[in-house]
């Protein structure tokens, strides 16, 4: 077995994962690095499934080294850091590539696996962010935009009237109280957002059909009236590590 880190901001998803897919999941709070729990949560979590070895990938530099000494104290198996030096499974055709988010890279790597290329990945994070994997197999870049809840918090935090909301979907598009328009801008607003981008993705890789691939927390509420959206593959990021790790462990005959 191999455990799966992808350390976000707001949470770290865990997986457990064979040589053909990914098991089991789970999220903790980033914050819990910190703090001690993460490390009793991933051992936990693991339980008694015996481990070949882990891969992680971070956002949040301060936690990864907390992280890979949780885990190796926990699990005694040599951690695999993804990064642009280490990826494995996709080009990369990037002015500076060491500035790439190593789940972008993730993601690059499992939508080329399973989708073929060109292709694109919609992240709905934090931050909402478009990897673009072009006709010859490269990471080229991509499109980053404030996430949902990150959005409509700051509408929250910055005005007098506005309230925290909970996203989800408005059948209408015109609200009849606060949360509702608050509503309406994020989940229709973020669909268009989407929409344009992928049209004007689509006419600068030059391919009519494109595979857009959707993960990350909103996924599924935001590809559900989305046709542009082909696919919605949750666990896209840590398939993405999976098949690094075994890509840098396979056999050399």
């Amino acid at each position: 077995m191999i455990l799966l880190l992808d350390i976000g901001n707001t949470h770290t998803h865990l997986g457990l994962a064979d040589h053909r897919r990914v098991l089991r999941q789970m999220n903790l709070p980033t914050a819990a690095w910190a703090d001690g729990p993460a490390a009793r949560r991933v051992k936990a979590f693991i339980g008694s499934a015996p481990l070949e070895g882990a891969a992680l990938c971070s956002v949040v530099p301060r936690v990864t080294p907390l992280a890979r000494r949780a885990v190796k104290a926990v699990t005694a198996v040599r951690c695999l850091e993804l990064t642009w030096r280490t990826v494995a499974g996709v080009g990369i055709d990037y002015p500076r590539p060491q500035t790439i988010g190593p789940d972008r890279l993730a993601n690059a790597v499992a939508v080329r696996h399973y989708f073929g290329a060109p292709a694109v990945v919609v992240d709905f994070g934090t931050a909402v962010t478009f990897d673009v994997v072009d006709r010859a197999g490269n990471y080229v870049g991509g499109i980053i935009a404030p996430g949902l809840a990150a959005m409509t918090d700051y509408l929250h935090e910055k005005t007098a009237l506005l309230p925290r909301i909970r996203i989800r979907e408005i059948p209408r598009v015109v609200g009849k109280n606060t949360a509702e328009a608050m509503l309406i801008g994020a989940v229709h607003g973020y669909r268009g957002l989407v929409r344009e981008l992928v049209r004007e993705l689509k006419r600068e890789l030059g391919a009519r059909r494109l595979p857009v691939v959707a993960t990350g927390g909103c996924a599924r509420l935001l590809a559900a009236r989305l046709p542009e959206i082909t696919a919605v593959a949750p666990a896209l990021t840590l398939e993405g590590l999976r098949l690094v790790w075994i890509a840098r462990h396979a056999p050399v005959l």
